[in-house]
């Protein structure tokens, strides 16, 4: 189960990336562009990291299951 979490947090960032993405080629504001840059990578990178540790931390347990 937290492989699968792990997985989809990992598909949540992609998604955020892809907005903030979109959003700069498709919106032209000029009001805190980089607030939204910043606050995007930010929060891609946690929760990337985040799915990352739950993924390893499921292929550990995987292994002492096997014993």
């Amino acid at each position: 189960m937290k492989k699968e979490f792990g997985k989809w947090l990992m598909d949540i960032a992609k998604y955020i990336i892809t907005a903030v993405i979109l959003s700069s080629v498709f919106g032209k504001s000029d009001n805190d562009e980089s607030v939204i840059y910043i606050g995007g990578g930010i929060l891609s990178v946690i929760i990337v990291f985040w799915g990352l540790y739950l993924q390893k931390d499921s292929k550990n347990t995987s292994k002492k299951k096997g014993r």
